[in-house]
């Protein structure tokens, strides 16, 4: 109860940490008038002479210039709630603001009661959902601040819910409407692989011919089909050569480009000022990805995700190692760290989500600076936590 009245204490609230409401707002609007918003920069928009678009001007000046000028890389079933929130009543922004929040609000209520319902079911303590419910980061961040992480998490607990009683099917499609909400979750597909096992499997792989020999591989090839089936079905009514190319780029260059709250990436670019004086992101970035995508192929191949707990925390530790390696870390992609991790026993993604507001310290300064020193303190917390907690303390899983 408390939870829930805690997030309708920002039901009128303008966000003011975040300015990416404005283009949710845009793109909704957008999509209402009968634009294609994955074909159009509102930079374009803007100079076009008698554009439709409600309160279009606002909208522009305050998305700021590096989201007007590029194209939008939100999925489907986002754009969907963009576009619901825009038929609630009233012309205003904030009548939009409103229709995101309660969207946003309705999501984690899905999340409390089917999050208290799986834990039950792995003997977990049901209380465990309050630590992502209650937290005053998850409030801030998606309510207070619009971030869709929340409906995505909605989708995922879902997914995973539905996986424990055996229903994979209708998993694999919920899993689909997730990663249509946001991306996130593609990265953690490749970790079923090792989740759906034969009838006869009964010993731990020790070998990767080993882990082949005892896949049910027509139900993980289903599953897998069915993911991916959902996703371009979801996609096809945006569908167009020019929608591939432009999301295409505006997804890569979120590794190639942009920069905030990074910590190995930090690093190697320091380093790379040191050998050659320049920044060198354009390589750094292309690197770092590879890296990640070998340590997820690492942990579906030859780590034991047989039962849920066990792939949970294959994906908790994936998306941590992600994030370490990224470019880019906003406070908010913290927030599917925080679920997780009450499916298990490491608690380092709470304090995380306690000192990554220490980057909120950049907007503190009119060019947006990151002071160093701050950043290094966050994630010299961070590290340590997670260090310790991966290499001494004894995880219990089933």
């Amino acid at each position: 109860m408390f939870s829930i009245v805690f997030r309708l204490l920002f039901l009128f609230a303008t966000p003011n940490l975040s300015q990416d409401f404005y283009r949710f707002i845009w793109d909704g609007r957008m999509a209402l008038e009968g634009f294609n918003p994955y074909l159009y920069t509102p930079d374009y928009i803007i100079n076009q002479a008698g554009t439709k678009i409600k309160s279009a001007q606002e909208l522009y000046n305050g998305m700021g210039s590096l989201s007007a000028s590029h194209f939008t890389n939100y999925p489907p079933i986002n754009q969907l709630c963009f576009v619901v929130a825009n038929l609630f009543p009233g012309q205003s922004i904030l009548s939009s603001v409103i229709g995101l929040r309660l969207i946003i609000i309705a999501a984690d209520i899905g999340t409390i009661y089917l999050g208290k319902k799986l834990l039950e079911r792995l003997k977990l303590p049901s209380s465990n959902i309050f630590w992502y419910i209650l937290n005053p980061f998850i409030i801030i961040e998606l309510t207070g601040n619009l971030h869709f992480e929340g409906v995505m998490i909605f989708f995922l607990v879902w997914s995973l819910y539905l996986l424990h009683f055996g229903k994979w099917k209708w998993a694999a499609v919920v899993l689909a409407c997730s990663i249509s909400v946001k991306l996130i979750p593609l990265m953690l597909l490749p970790l079923f692989f090792n989740h759906f096992k034969s009838s006869q499997a009964h010993n731990k792989p020790t070998t990767f011919l080993d882990t082949i020999k005892h896949l049910n591989l027509p139900q993980l090839v289903a599953f897998y089909t069915i993911v991916i089936s959902t996703i371009i079905l979801l996609f096809i009514p945006f569908f167009s050569m020019e929608f591939v190319n432009n999301y295409s780029k505006t997804v890569g260059l979120w590794f190639g480009n942009f920069e905030f709250n990074a910590s190995i990436y930090y690093l190697a670019r320091a380093i790379g000022y040191a050998i050659t004086g320049y920044n060198e992101i354009a390589i750094i970035g292309k690197i770092l990805p590879i890296i990640s995508i070998l340590i997820i192929l690492g942990f579906s191949f030859f780590k034991d995700n047989s039962n849920l707990q066990k792939l949970i925390t294959s994906m908790l530790l994936v998306f941590t190692l992600y994030l370490f390696l990224s470019t880019t870390v906003h406070p908010w992609y913290i927030a599917t760290l925080v679920i997780l991790s009450v499916f298990t026993n490491y608690k380092f993604p709470l304090v995380w989500s306690v000192v990554v507001i220490l980057s909120y310290l950049a907007y503190t300064n009119p060019t947006f600076s990151e002071n160093l020193w701050v950043i290094g303190i966050e994630y010299i917390i961070v590290f340590t936590l997670f260090i310790w907690e991966v290499t001494t303390k004894k995880k219990t899983t089933r």
